[in-house]
């Protein structure tokens, strides 16, 4: 979603049935039993996309009802959630999609994060069209032609430009680097958070309107709403590395986990079981669909999964 992608930040003993994916930075309201000593306690980062939410619904799950651990969840940003880990008011976040900086920061030099390897899903964004566009003018699919069809992605917000649709301000976003160093006459325009990008996704393919959007995946809703990808100019090693002079596609990020560094190294079956804890983008899908879609509880998905993947989550505790 976010290569870097990207809340108001909820403390609760289950998951908020979110969709949206970002907002103010409140880490401080953490839980106050977020790395206590000794406390069968875990305290889980949630990242406010529903894939994220997945994740922790069924972490959850398993650690309250296999493990016999009370489990918080903390809703925040990705950048601030770093800074969240590191200082203990969380335990674990378990889906970054690559942020260098707080990476070298956290892990490299201060030590205060560790790695919890791969969550075992690949993360990629791009910039997508409908598929039923695609098919109507083939060539769209190429970033050199975006300007001959800027007249049909304008919008009141987008004024006399193509609208690029974004989702929240808070993800870490190439765009508008990308729109003015590909020489694109096309404005990016923030839906506000995922949900509200969704709905206008929706709406859009509804009535069967052109849209430009900014997406990723794994993503529920390309079940719902078929999407092709515009090629953008091919990702090279370091080609993103200076955010004001990006003018190349999206990588594909393996997604990892990290924890709290004093929480990996004592936080006993929990932390062993978090390590452990890796499934494949189908299994997210299927979580997050009946979260998002099906409008599922999180801990309802969760056991639903759980009931039906027992080989699966049994290794984690192995």
């Amino acid at each position: 979603m976010r290569v870097s992608k990207t809340a108001v930040i909820a403390a609760a003993s289950s998951l908020a049935l979110l969709t949206g994916c970002g907002a103010a930075d409140m880490t401080k309201q953490a839980s106050p039993f977020a790395n206590a000593q000794g406390a069968k306690t875990v305290t889980l980062s949630v990242q406010s996309w529903v894939g994220a939410q997945a994740n922790v619904a069924v972490a959850q799950y398993i650690l309250e009802h296999e493990l016999g651990y009370r489990v918080d969840t903390v809703q925040v940003d990705e950048v601030p959630a770093w800074d969240a880990l590191s200082q203990g008011r969380v335990d674990a976040l378990l889906e970054d999609w690559g942020h260098p900086e707080q990476e070298k920061r956290y892990v490299d030099d201060k030590k205060t994060i560790a790695r919890g390897g791969e969550l075992g899903v690949t993360g990629h964004i791009g910039w997508f069209v409908p598929t039923y566009l695609a098919k109507k003018h083939p060539d769209i699919t190429h970033w050199k032609n975006l300007d001959k069809y800027a007249d049909l992605f304008r919008t009141p917000e987008s004024g006399d430009k193509g609208q690029l649709m974004d989702g929240s301000p808070s993800y870490v976003t190439n765009d508008k680097a990308l729109v003015k160093n590909l020489k694109l006459d096309y404005q990016v325009v923030f839906a506000g958070s995922e949900a509200a990008q969704i709905t206008q996704i929706r709406q859009f393919a509804k009535e069967k309107k052109p849209f430009l959007t900014y997406w990723y995946s794994p993503q529920w809703l390309f079940e719902k709403v078929p999407m092709t990808e515009v090629k953008l100019p091919p990702y090279k090693e370091g080609c993103d590395a200076d955010p004001e002079k990006v003018a190349c596609a999206y990588p594909h990020t393996p997604l990892e986990k990290y924890l709290n560094a004093d929480f990996a190294k004592n936080g006993g079956k929990a932390a062993a079981f978090l390590k452990k804890f890796k499934w494949t983008t189908e299994d997210q899908n299927q979580v997050s669909l009946m979260i998002a879609d099906k409008k599922m509880a999180p801990e309802e998905a969760a056991k639903k999964w759980v009931d039906s993947h027992e080989s699966t989550w049994k290794k984690w505790l192995s």
